[in-house]
């Protein structure tokens, strides 16, 4: 068994797609519209779905946002740099709301974003691995 992706709603498609593409760096793996439902299906990610989780945006043609509720936690990435992807996000015009530092009660070094529907995306520096 695996992990094949994780589903967002979001409120406006291209936003969205902008934002997790060209903010984050994702490629858009596959997108389908399906008319008769009045909703789209757009997949996005840094590998392909066949060799990694991915995150699935579904737009449904009628509803411009949602309500996120207090269940929802966030989507972690693993960056090799914390502090130079916030400055990266920031350039493209992407919205940091914790700067990268060490986490609260721990050294790992973290950060957070969100996407234009505020979802939190946290941002993990990759720690030294020894074998």
């Amino acid at each position: 068994m695996r992990i094949l992706h994780t589903m967002l709603r979001v409120g406006n498609l291209e936003k969205s797609l902008a934002f997790y593409t060209e903010v984050l760096g994702m490629r858009l793996l596959r997108r389908k519209d399906y008319p008769d439902g009045k909703f789209t299906l757009a997949f996005v990610g840094y590998q392909d779905e066949a060799d990694g989780a991915v995150i699935e945006l579904t737009h449904n043609w009628d509803t411009p946002s949602y309500n996120l509720g207090d269940g929802y936690g966030h989507i972690a990435i693993e960056v090799e740099d914390a502090y130079k992807a916030c400055d990266d996000i920031k350039a493209r015009g992407g919205k940091v709301t914790r700067e990268a530092g060490p986490m609260k009660h721990g050294q790992t070094v973290i950060a957070f974003v969100e996407d234009p529907d505020g979802y939190k995306i946290e941002l993990i520096q990759r720690k030294e691995r020894v074998d």
